[in-house]
C-alpha cells in the first residue's frame, strides 16, 4: 500500500477518535454516600442488639457492619467509586470502623449538626440508606421512632414524615438521589409512598418489638444484587424534593418542650405538644429539627 494512502488513513483514524465523546463516568469515580442506621438491619429482632447497654449489642454492631460492607463491595464491583459511610444510630458509633472496607471513608459521633446526613452535598451521585425503621406512631413498625422517643410526629411541607423521609428531603434539597432503601416491612412500604427509591425488606415487622427474620446473609446477597441493578440505573434516578420555603410541625410527648422551644425567633406553639416554623431551605429546617428534639432537654 502506498505510504500516503496509510498515512492518510491514520490521520483520519486519529481525528475520529478525537472527535468522539468521551465517556466522563468511565473516568470519573462515582460519589456514593451510604447512611446506617442499626434497628433494620438483617438479623436484629429486639432492642437488646440496639444499644450498648443490651445483651447482644455486639453482635448487632457485627451484623451492621457486614450489611455495609456487603453494599459496598457491591459497587466497588460496579466501577471505581468514592464512598462515605455515616453512622447514624444512636450515640453514632456502633460500626466496627476497623472492618470496614478500607476503601471507604466513616463518619462517626453523633454532635454533628445534620446528624444521618452529615457529610453529605451536592457532589455525590446517590444516596443509600440502611438500617432503617418507620416513624413514631406506626402500627407494628419495628423500634419505630422519629429522632427520638420525644417526637410523637414530624411534619414537612405537609408531608408526615420520619428519619426516612427528612433525610432524603435533604438530599433532594442537594440535587441527590436516594436510590436503594433497607428497612423493616413496615419501612419500605411506608417510604416508598413518598420517595422513588428501591428497597429491600430486611424483615417483617411483627410487633413494635418483635420481628420475623430472614437470614442476614439472604438480606446481604439480595442487596448486593439490589445495588447493582440501582447503579445501573443511576442516570435515571431523580432526587426527592418537597420545595422551598420549608414548613416544619414537630410534635413532641409532653407540653413544656413547645413551651421552651419558642424562645426561638420564629418558632410558635400551635397547641400543647406542638411547635410549627419555617425555613428557607431543608438544611436549616434540618438543622432546627435536629436540635429541637436531641440538644434541647427539659
Amino acid at each position: 500500500m502506498h505510504r500516503s494512502c496509510m498515512s492518510g488513513r491514520f490521520m483520519l483514524a486519529l481525528l475520529l477518535l478525537l472527535a468522539a465523546p468521551l465517556d466522563v463516568s468511565a473516568q470519573q469515580p462515582r460519589r456514593i454516600f451510604i447512611s446506617v442506621d442499626m434497628e433494620g438491619i438483617s438479623g436484629i429482632g429486639t432492642s437488646g442488639l440496639t444499644s450498648a447497654a443490651g445483651k447482644d449489642y455486639a453482635t448487632g454492631r457485627r451484623l451492621m457492619t457486614d450489611e455495609v460492607n456487603a453494599v459496598v463491595s457491591a459497587i466497588f464491583a460496579a466501577g471505581p467509586a468514592e464512598i462515605v459511610v455515616n453512622d447514624s444510630h444512636g450515640d453514632m458509633q456502633n460500626l466496627l470502623h476497623t472492618e470496614l472496607d478500607p476503601r471507604v471513608t466513616y463518619i462517626q459521633g453523633a454532635v454533628k449538626p445534620l446528624g444521618m446526613v452529615e457529610g453529605l452535598d451536592s457532589t455525590f451521585d446517590a444516596a443509600i440508606f440502611l438500617g432503617y425503621h418507620a416513624r413514631a406512631g406506626t402500627p407494628r413498625g419495628f423500634l419505630a421512632h422519629t429522632g427520638s422517643g420525644r417526637v410523637k410526629g414530624l411534619w414537612i411541607n405537609g408531608i408526615e414524615a420520619g428519619e426516612g423521609e427528612m433525610n432524603a428531603a435533604y438530599a433532594g434539597s442537594v440535587g441527590v438521589p436516594v436510590i436503594l432503601v433497607a428497612g423493616d416491612s413496615a419501612f419500605a412500604a411506608q417510604f416508598t409512598e413518598n420517595v422513588p427509591a428501591a428497597a429491600v425488606v430486611t424483615k417483617t415487622a411483627v410487633t413494635p418489638l418483635s420481628a420475623r427474620l430472614r437470614h442476614p446473609q439472604q438480606v446481604r446477597d439480595e442487596l448486593a444484587a439490589e445495588t447493582r441493578r440501582a447503579l445501573g440505573s443511576i442516570d435515571r434516578a431523580r432526587p426527592w424534593n418537597v420545595g422551598s420555603p420549608i414548613q416544619v410541625r414537630l410534635r413532641f410527648d409532653e407540653v413544656t418542650s413547645p413551651q421552651i422551644l419558642e424562645a426561638i425567633p420564629g418558632v410558635r406553639q400551635i397547641d400543647g405538644y406542638t411547635v410549627e416554623f419555617s425555613a428557607p431551605d431543608m438544611a436549616a429546617a434540618y438543622r432546627l429539627i435536629r436540635l429541637m428534639y436531641r440538644f434541647v432537654s427539659i
